[in-house]
């Protein structure tokens, strides 16, 4: 037992451990909470100190106290963008701001990707703590309350774009935000060791998205990777490079594939707030008669990249009750899914779907039946934490590629649509497009 790894995945809802051997086995997992700030709309925080600094540190001590064996290396990934301002010692003196913070967002015509967030969240930290000794986002953060130094892996530095150019962090824009580029964190390359934690290797850091990807198993021109954790996230394997209006196209990690889709605020932050209404209301017998809910309380981000949307429910009847309406809520979500899939442009074959929301049935039956396809749950929900869990293997010279990490990958069931709903679920989705009026998305937003 002498090659496990530790991947951490610290996420919006929680923090997420897990201890895996050589072939991608589990072998202890923690679950840490984060308390998310959401005082008004604009506004989305962490206790930067609670949730960045002294969860991760609270996880080796955790992992210690249950006798799991030291891992041979480590690494953390986390959301993106996100940023908080730090002391000298890599404390944070401010709140976390998160991806979701939309407080002096520029206009869709001007900034359609989440990583024009990272300037705005850097200016509103320079204008609140002038001082500040530096800017961190949470994995520089981690990895410094880990005992390394503040630095960053190369994918979380471009997912900060155009805050990073490809080459350095750019000076101008450091400028217009009121700091020096040294206040931002040194950037490794993917997998590069950076420091030694005891005994164990700390790797430099990992996108979530990004380390949930290379584990998930979605290879295959037609698969459809869905992330249900507080931010949906959604990914169509395409072998072709297409740019779709309001939409992201990035490389896969597999030779000859790109991914096409993006990001929906209506994942399983809409799905607690609209749960808060419907309370845990028993399933729903009849599929003829459900109402239709724009699932935007907070904005959307792809494909409208638009942050004054806001939720409404059309369809409603004096027969409807609170199960309904709390099965509309979960057919909202499978619907962005489908929305992403028709904007692809993609013939698609099956999900393949992880995260903590597949722990919910009624999530995961709502994505089959409104997109038609078969969902695979991975084996694994927390699979940020065990792709960060591979990583850490590279880090340590156990793997040599990525090539490996589709090995891991493990389907735990297949959830089938259900014959019952696929049609009315369908007409309902012809709703949803009238009601989201995805026809009005704007070329130039892509």
């Amino acid at each position: 037992m002498d090659d496990l790894t530790l991947g951490i995945d610290i996420g919006t809802s929680a923090l997420k451990a897990i201890v895996a051997s050589a072939d991608g086995t589990v072998i202890a997992r923690r679950r840490i909470p984060n308390r998310l700030g959401l005082p008004t709309s604009e506004r989305m925080e962490h206790d930067a100190r609670r949730a960045w600094r002294l969860a991760p540190r609270r996880v080796l001590r955790d992992l210690n106290r249950l006798g799991v064996p030291e891992p041979r290396a480590i690494c953390v990934a986390g959301m993106v963008p996100s940023l908080a301002a730090v002391d000298a010692r890599g404390i944070p003196v401010s709140p976390g701001l998160l991806y979701g913070d939309t407080r002096g967002a520029l206009p869709p015509e001007v900034s359609s990707l989440p990583m024009g967030r990272a300037p705005e969240l850097l200016r509103q930290l320079t204008a609140s703590e002038p001082g500040a000794a530096g800017y961190w986002p949470v994995q520089a953060v981690a990895n410094r309350s880990l005992g390394g130094p503040g630095a960053i892996d190369v994918t979380t530095a471009i997912a900060m774009s155009p805050l990073f150019d490809g080459a350095g962090w750019d000076l101008s824009i450091c400028a217009k935000a009121g700091c020096l580029p040294d206040a931002l964190p040194e950037v490794a390359g993917l997998a590069e060791p950076i420091a030694k934690v005891g005994q164990a290797i700390l790797a430099s850091g990992i996108v979530d998205t990004l380390a949930e990807q290379i584990v998930a198993g979605a290879v295959e021109v037609g698969d459809v990777l869905v992330i249900c954790g507080t931010t949906l996230v959604i990914w169509v394997v395409s072998n072709e490079w297409r740019e779709v209006p309001g939409l992201w196209t990035v490389p896969h990690t597999t030779q000859g594939r790109t991914l096409i889709g993006g990001a929906s605020n209506a994942g399983g932050l809409f799905l607690d707030w609209a749960m808060k209404f419907t309370g845990t209301a028993p399933g729903v017998t009849s599929p003829a008669s459900i109402p239709v809910w724009a699932p935007y309380p907070r904005g959307e981000r792809t494909p409208f990249h638009d942050t004054a949307r806001r939720a409404s429910l059309i369809g409603l009847e004096l027969s409807h009750d609170r199960p309904q309406v709390r099965r509309a809520a979960f057919e909202a979500a499978g619907f962005v899914v489908r929305q992403h899939i028709d904007l692809s442009g993609v013939t698609a074959r099956r999900v393949v779907a992880t995260g903590g929301g597949t722990t919910r049935p009624e999530w995961l039956q709502a994505l089959a039946d409104c997109t038609g396809l078969p969902v695979d749950v991975s084996l694994v929900p927390e699979c940020g934490a065990l792709g960060a869990a591979y990583i850490a293997r590279m880090a340590a010279g156990l793997e040599s590629s990525l090539d490996g990490a589709n090995d891991w990958a493990r389907v735990g069931h297949r959830v089938e649509p259900d014959a019952d709903w696929v049609g009315h679920a369908s007409r309902r989705y012809d709703m949803f497009q009238r009601l989201v009026a995805v026809q009005g998305i704007r070329p130039e937003i892509a």
